[in-house]
């Protein structure tokens, strides 16, 4: 256990997570805070995973980067109901990058399993699906629905789902499995395991958006939103509906988390 784990591959780590973090901050993608978490989980999962899971990461970084600076101007008008905007902050990276952290320190202590680096991919899939169809659903022409019961919702609505979103998520969770291919030996299990994880766990994003996180409202925009304590107008947002400890955040963890566990069990059957 760990004796693979050597100081020199944490030095590799460092030298490839620090520059990355770095631009990725300096390029507006990243908070201050989200840069040294970024910084500390690249090193991990650099340093003890090695390529692999680092071509995987990078992978999900750069697309999801990519994509929420694109057609901000087409944005603009939901960032008064997201609770943060395109720059992610140390708890969104952890939300979304946190589990396949957690499963490269399994690697270190179970170094001739695949199960680590088939449920971090499982959750970068899940990530990754979440990501596009958020980012590129919004784009649609036609309004999102409400995915517990088909209601038409505004865009950018937790729970809101449209064929253009579920397409992108589809096409985000192929990337990561495809991406991972060349890391494996078993690639056609891998490869339909992590696809299908990925969305299942994107499905799971969307169910809880819809029925369970929590929502505020602005009475003075008479708005629905996920900022709190205050809307983008500066008035104090009262909570509307959901479960109060459970916010966007949390939805992204357990939608990541929830991908690697199904990856787990598919793999196991």
């Amino acid at each position: 256990m760990w004796d693979n784990i050597s100081v020199v591959h944490l030095g590799y780590g460092i030298l490839l997570s620090l520059p990355i973090s770095w631009l990725a901050y300096w390029k507006g993608a990243l908070t201050i805070s989200g840069a040294i978490t970024a910084f500390g989980m690249g090193t991990l999962i650099f340093g003890i995973g090695g390529w692999g899971w680092a071509i995987l990461l990078i992978t999900f970084f750069l697309t999801s980067s990519i994509l929420s600076r694109l057609f901000l101007r087409r944005k603009q008008s939901l960032a008064s109901q997201n609770e943060k905007g395109a720059r992610r902050d140390w708890v969104q990276v952890l939300a979304n990058g946190g589990i396949a952290t957690g499963c490269v320190l399994l690697q270190g202590l179970f170094p001739h399993s695949g199960m680590p680096f088939l449920a971090a991919s499982a959750s970068l899939a899940a990530a990754n699906a979440d990501t596009w169809a958020t980012e590129i659903g919004v784009l649609s022409l036609k309004p999102p629905r409400l995915i517990t019961n088909g209601r038409v919702v505004e865009r950018g609505t937790s729970g809101g789902v449209s064929m253009l979103g579920w397409l992108a998520a589809c096409a985000g969770s192929l990337l990561i499995a495809l991406v991972g291919l060349s890391f494996i030996q078993s690639k056609f299990p891998y490869f339909v395991i992590v696809w299908l994880s990925g969305m299942a766990g994107s499905l799971l994003d969307s169910l809880l958006g819809a029925s369970v996180q929590v929502i505020y409202h602005c009475p003075r925009c008479n708005q629905n939103t996920e900022k709190h304590p205050l809307h983008s107008c500066g008035e104090k947002t009262l909570y509307s509906q959901g479960w109060a400890w459970l916010n966007n955040d949390g939805v992204n963890l357990a939608c990541t988390g929830v991908a690697a566990l199904i990856a787990i069990g598919l793999a196991s059957l």
